[in-house]
Parts: C-alpha cells; sequence; structure tokens
C-alpha cells in the first residue's frame, strides 16, 4: 500500500499573505488543524503551518490581526511521494517530528497523517512492524510504558529513502 492509497486528496490551503487570525478562522471552518500555505510560483515550495504554530506566534505577543502566515509558517516542509510504502511514513513522521505532511508528486496532491495511517491500514500487522529490544535482538513483548521513537524498526527502510523528500 501506498501513501497515494491512504492520502486524503481534499486539502485546504491558505496564502502565505493572509493573516493568522484567517487561518484560525479557516481551520474551525474546516475542522483542521494544518493548513498547507500555497506556493508563490511554480518553483517555489510548499510550506505548512499548524495550530500550534498560531498558538506560539500568540504566545510571543503576535498580533493575529496582523501577523501574516509567512511569517509562522514552517517552509519548506516536509512531504512525501506519493508513491511511498505506507509502512515507511511513521518512520519519516517520527524522524522529522510531523503528525502530517503533504503528499507532492509535481503539485500538490493531499495530505497524509498518522490518524490516516491508523485508521486505512493495518499498520500495526506484526509484519509490517516490530518492536526490536534495546537490551537483547530477539523480539520482545511491547512495554508500552516504555515506548520511544527510537525503539520502532521498519523493514526495508533504507530501500524507500528516494521515494521522500523535503521541499
Amino acid at each position: 500500500m501506498k501513501a497515494a492509497d491512504i492520502m486524503n486528496p481534499n486539502v485546504v490551503t491558505i496564502d502565505s499573505l493572509a493573516t493568522i487570525a484567517q487561518a484560525a478562522k479557516f481551520m474551525k471552518l474546516h475542522n483542521i488543524k494544518t493548513l498547507i500555505v500555497d506556493r508563490a510560483s511554480e518553483k517555489d515550495a510548499y510550506g505548512i503551518i499548524t495550530t500550534t504554530d498560531i498558538a506560539q506566534a500568540i504566545a510571543n505577543t503576535k498580533n493575529p490581526a496582523t501577523t501574516y502566515v509567512c511569517e509562522v509558517m514552517t517552509k519548506p516542509c516536509i512531504v512525501v511521494n506519493p508513491d511511498l510504502e505506507v509502512e515507511h511514513i511513521p518512520q519519516l513522521f517520527a524522524k522529522a517530528r510531523i503528525h502530517i505532511a503533504p503528499v507532492i508528486k509535481d503539485k500538490l496532491l493531499g495530505v497524509v497523517s498518522l490518524t490516516d495511517i491508523i485508521t486505512k491500514t493495518d499498520c500495526l500487522n506484526s509484519n509490517n512492524v516490530k518492536f526490536i529490544s534495546q537490551t537483547t535482538t530477539e523480539l520482545a513483548e511491547f512495554p508500552f510504558d516504555e515506548l520511544t521513537a527510537d525503539s520502532w524498526e521498519i523493514e526495508k527502510w533504507e530501500q524507500e529513502y528516494d521515494n521522500w523528500c523535503s521541499g
């Protein structure tokens, strides 16, 4: 299964010159926590703005009515190739410390999130993901209270580096 199979093709975008107050209203209207920021030109990279970005801006005394999306967004953002195998997306997300990313191949096709992976796949099937004990090379019971991002190993990860990119 590939990223294109589970992505959400209904992407809500916003212009980089919109205010963060407008972005927050857009998020509330569409019941989402992330907006993809449109490119200024075909050769430009996409950006991303989240509710966390807006909250941090407000906490840093930025005025939501006069602060532009381009001032607080992340650009370029981590993107997922639509041909990337789904079992490799959690590894990418863990390394980049993100929960959602746009799916892009020449143009914006959709977004994929951890929620998509959990709800649209059987990603926790032991054939795809296995827990490796940090003290032994044998498979171990799942000690859920001791899990860390570095404890998961996705099979064949090295072969998939060319299927995702940044920007």
